[in-house]
């Protein structure tokens, strides 16, 4: 027993076989090529557009941070390899190996760090709910009622402990996508639809159905954003954030906002605050 703590105790100070850190950097310069991770489910962070082609406000970050890995590491050429993922499976595609870089609506949290590393805050938003008109407007309008939300996300967490501080009972529906939980709004099988605003915002605008949908005002959470990373490789990290500094130290990120979001979209102050916050000096 001894002697299998001393071989403990020399793993933790050396570097042992299957405990190092993965080297991102060095395996990316070695494949040419980045793997990004995305999902089809969460626009306008990562979706589908018409053609079928993925894009979003994170998949334009991680396109741009590609750039300058690119010049980072000296190579002429630095692919992109688009690895889907699920709601369910999208840190797993990180911790196992399958991707590089996690390019979606991801909040960054304690819990999470246990499992991934993450970039600079690439996004402040906030959970709020989507309601059909003319029915409740708040939490504690929907008292004994159905609320729908995507499962498996802190979104759902938030909504469990939000209703037991408020002492609010509601079932919580628990959808697969976020096209389910609107369709379970639209047709009247839930009283509200509670999610990220910015997605609830996107998903309203697309809406073509006769029955009204509105978003009530107010945040019920504050969640930052950022870019899911493996955990342990620092040097990769560092990469990155350098990458993203780079990019809010300039109008670039002014640029990418826009392209996303439309040329009338405006950051928040909130937002923008991020931006001047971390964009890191070199």
């Amino acid at each position: 027993m001894r002697m299998i703590r001393l071989g403990v105790l020399a793993c933790l100070i050396m570097t042992c076989p299957g405990l190092a850190a993965a080297d991102t950097l060095s395996q990316i310069k070695a494949d040419g090529k980045v793997r990004l991770a995305v999902r089809e489910d969460a626009p306008p962070f990562s979706g589908k557009n018409d053609k079928g082609e993925i894009v979003g406000y994170s998949v334009a970050l991680c396109q741009a941070v590609v750039q300058d890995l690119k010049r980072q590491l000296g190579l002429s050429d630095l692919k992109v390899e688009l690895v889907p993922v699920t709601a369910e499976n999208r840190f797993d595609a990180i911790s196992g190996g399958k991707a590089d870089i996690l390019c979606e609506a991801t909040t960054a949290t304690l819990s999470r760090r246990a499992i991934l590393d993450f970039s600079i805050p690439t996004f402040v938003s906030g959970a709020g709910l989507a309601i059909r008109d003319g029915g409740p407007k708040d939490l504690p309008g929907l008292a004994g009622k159905k609320i729908g939300v995507l499962g498996g996300t802190t979104t759902e967490e938030a909504l469990k402990r939000t209703l037991e501080e408020q002492k609010i009972t509601a079932e919580i529906v628990p959808a697969k996508s976020h096209d389910e939980g609107m369709a379970a709004l639209d047709h009247g099988d839930t009283a509200a639809y509670f999610a990220d605003r910015t997605i609830l915002r996107y998903l309203v605008g697309l809406k073509k159905s006769p029955t009204k949908i509105l978003l009530s005002d107010n945040y019920l959470t504050v969640e930052p954003y950022a870019l899911g990373l493996p955990l342990g490789d620092t040097s990769f990290r560092i990469a990155v954030d350098t990458a993203l500094s780079r990019l809010y130290r300039t109008d670039g990120i002014v640029k990418l906002f826009h392209d996303v979001f439309g040329a009338k979209a405006k950051p928040t102050a909130l937002q923008r605050s991020l931006y001047t916050i971390s964009g890191l000096p070199e």
